[in-house]
């Protein structure tokens, strides 16, 4: 499917130098449009409207029944009749390209069912249940879901309940999102017709929400023409940068690829290994990658080679062969067969280079595995349908009860994560981190086992994809052998060995959100932390003068000046917080909080004339707003220095204490005063008062204590400390 051949946006095709297989004529839509404005054909005969449709459904599906197709195409040219296209085609030509693209792509014959009816409801008098009566409950199904999916606001001030709903659909049936972005390609392939503006809205929403999703249900040839498509109109300089750089390309007396593959097929055919060998070029997006990753583009860099084979074992005896009979590029070998990517994609990357230097890559997967490649969950089929078996015996699940043993673990993971989420707006929060990740790494468990994860994973995303919400008690990780901390970022083909605590009532660090990328993790966390609200502010009960353990827990937020008084509030004017309208007002550092210069703060009148001082963000802020305090307007002074409760969280082992002190005196931390708790379950945990110089100096400081062997968590204190622990 050629973007260039098709927008009337954009030039011209480019036509590659190489030779490649004869491909179905491209459809004239308007010829189309007038046979069917004629009506249906004679009895018993197809109409000639949908022909194109029934041979590119006939090449995947040799045996499949037309008849539902052809009272499909009745139903819908005769509910769309009169109605025109803004390009000025009839109606029904829509459907038809998007049926059509989806037939070339191999569905099965009830998604183009669905697919030719899919606007019929909402832009007709036809209803779902006439629909659910002409062609049964699975098509009416698909064509609900469609529509639902056409009432989606994509853009920023998307309903995420909307949208959530919609992507739930898309996990009971994926034939919806397939429907969808077929018909988003050819709205895209026609949208020369439209003004700028809206022209770039649409690709703007292709490109944030779309394309994602085409590449998480591994729809590739859908996504790489959206893909153009979106790059020409958002970036019209750089398309024509980039067309001007295939074209050139395409005008050299020379095909390195062409010789490669001539070279390759020598090779294979002497090894008696029967294979097909293809020139792929490189759509627009990708030579532009390319060009922006290499500089000067040689020959072999505007596509790629793809071998096809019948068996799994093949693709192994020609990586063989290619590499001992030509030279490796051995860093670009990548095994796709043993480790399939999380969109179902398979396939052997390799590369070899020859003695000009022209390098050329190499893609090696069976037949079945290209197909998959290309068309994702579409080459699926139905993957609800039970067994023959099963339907023998009347075993068939009701739509409530489907189960697709072929879905992507993606969109598995997505509705597990709208099932967790506390609210639509995490869930659509999260679901946009995620779509903006565009490469996964695979990690590997002690027990061969796999994970994957999203490009720049920490081990706390390993460990909630692997214990859910199991992994509170995580009390840290080995990576490759060696002892790493929570927050360590893992690379592809790393080793993670997940150490687990073995108290219940283990909990999850505040802390861990920071190094959370996964929605998985993100969305346990935040629901752990929901059910889990901070111990209450005793502010908000009691006179803080009737709490000794609270006075003494304040005491370690003060100045410097006020440890010898440490059991009254001290005057501070001009100090590190001005309390405005009462310069002369005595302040208090929250314990619970440890608010530092530059965060948000908001105080807090107390008995005896004392203002307390706490983060915005403070779980007591509400409770002390409630309880009736009044409160009062602080700002930060001129000061820049503070001192911070810090918590930190270790395995047990020999000079840690000492290691710790060390990194923090090397970081400018005076250490006031520290706490250790005893031992628990392998885990200590430690508590330290520090007098920081500038207080953008902390982040530092946190980064350093965390780099100490054995420390897996370091983080502000969010309550006080334990009446009675052990000194240090």
């Amino acid at each position: 499917m050629s973007a260039e051949a098709t927008n009337p946006a954009t030039p011209g095709p480019v036509v590659p130098s190489a030779p490649r297989r004869r491909s179905r004529p491209r459809i004239d839509l308007r010829r189309l449009g007038r046979a069917a404005l004629l009506g249906p054909a004679s009895r018993g005969r197809l109409p000639d409207a949908i022909g194109h449709v029934v041979e590119a459904h006939r090449a995947h599906h040799p045996d499949a029944d037309l008849e539902p197709l052809h009272r499909a195409y009745v139903l819908a040219e005769s509910s769309h009749r009169g109605q025109m296209r803004k390009s000025g085609e009839p109606y029904i030509t829509h459907p038809l390209a998007v049926t059509l693209i989806l037939a070339e792509l191999g569905a099965e014959t009830t998604a183009l069912t669905a697919s030719l009816l899919h606007d019929t409801v909402e832009d007709t008098d036809v209803t779902l249940d006439q629909v659910g009566e002409e062609f049964g409950a699975e098509v009416r199904y698909l064509v609900d879901g469609v529509t639902k999916l056409e009432k989606v606001d994509y853009g920023a001030a998307a309903e995420p309940e909307t949208f959530r709903k919609m992507l739930v659909a898309t996990g009971n049936d994926v034939r919806v999102m397939s429907i969808k972005l077929a018909d988003r390609l050819h709205n895209m392939r026609t949208l020369g017709v439209m003004r700028p503006e809206k022209q770039e809205r649409i690709a703007k929403v292709t490109r944030d929400v779309l394309i994602p999703l085409a590449e998480r249900l591994g729809v590739q040839a859908l996504k790489t023409e959206l893909e153009d498509l979106v790059f020409a109109i958002l970036h019209p300089e750089e398309y024509q940068h980039t067309r001007e750089l295939i074209v050139d390309n395409a005008s050299r007396a020379d095909d390195p690829l062409a010789e490669f593959a001539e070279a390759m097929r020598t090779v294979l055919r002497d090894a008696d290994i029967q294979a097909e060998v293809l020139i792929r070029p490189r759509h627009f997006v990708s030579v532009h990658r390319a060009s922006r990753k290499r500089g000067r583009m040689r020959g072999a860099d505007f596509g790629r080679l793809l071998v096809l084979v019948n068996e799994d074992a093949d693709c192994y005896a020609v990586l063989g062969e290619l590499h001992t009979c030509m030279t490796p590029v051995v860093s670009e070998f990548k095994d796709f067969i043993a480790v399939p990517k999380f969109n179902l994609y398979q396939s052997l990357h390799t590369a070899v280079a020859r003695e000009d230097g022209q390098v050329a890559e190499v893609l090696i997967r069976t037949h079945q595995m290209h197909k998959v490649a290309e068309a994702g969950v579409i080459a699926l089929g139905n993957p609800y349908t039970a067994p023959a078996e099963e339907q023998a015996r009347g075993r068939v699940p009701a739509d409530e009860e489907r189960v697709d043993p072929t879905r992507p673990g993606w969109l598995s993971r997505l509705l597990d994560w709208q099932e967790a989420a506390p609210d639509p707006d995490t869930f659509w929060s999260t679901l946009r981190e995620d779509l903006a990740q565009d490469r996964e790494i695979t990690v590997f468990r002690p027990d061969g086992g796999t994970l994957g994860l999203p490009d720049g994973a920490t081990c706390v995303d390993a460990a909630y994809a692997q214990y859910g919400e199991d992994a509170h008690a995580c009390i840290g990780a080995r990576v490759n052998g060696r002892l790493a901390t929570l927050s360590t970022v893992l690379r592809d083909g790393d080793t993670v060995q997940l150490l687990m605590g073995q108290d219940p009532a283990s909990e999850p660090s505040r802390e861990w959100l920071e190094h959370a990328h996964t929605p998985a993790a993100r969305i346990a966390i935040q629901r752990w932390l929901a059910t889990h609200p901070a111990p209450a502010e005793h502010e908000g009960a009691e006179p803080a003068e009737n709490s000794g353990a609270t006075k003494a827990a304040e005491a370690t937020a003060r100045p410097a000046a006020d440890t010898a008084t440490p059991d009254a509030p001290v005057s501070r004017p001009g100090a590190a917080i001005t309390v405005v309208d009462r310069p002369d007002a005595s302040v208090r550092l929250a314990g619970c909080c440890t608010p530092v210069p530059f965060d948000e703060v908001t105080g807090f009148a107390v008995r005896g004339g004392v203002v307390t001082v706490h983060r915005a963000e403070c779980s007591a802020v509400a409770r002390m707003a409630n309880a009736g305090r009044e409160e009062v307007d602080v700002r930060w002074g001129d000061t820049s220095g503070c001192r911070v409760t810090l918590v930190a969280e270790s395995f047990g082992r020999p000079h840690l204490l000492a290691d710790l002190t060390e990194a923090m005196a090397l970081e400018g931390a005076e250490i006031v005063s520290a706490t250790v708790e005893p031992p628990s379950q392998q885990r200590v945990r430690h508590t330290y008062t520090v007098q920081l110089p500038d207080a953008g100096h902390l982040p530092t400081l946190l980064r350093a204590m965390r780099n100490v062997p054995g420390v897996y968590d370091v983080g502000r204190a969010q309550h006080h400390a334990p009446a009675s622990p052990e000194p240090a």
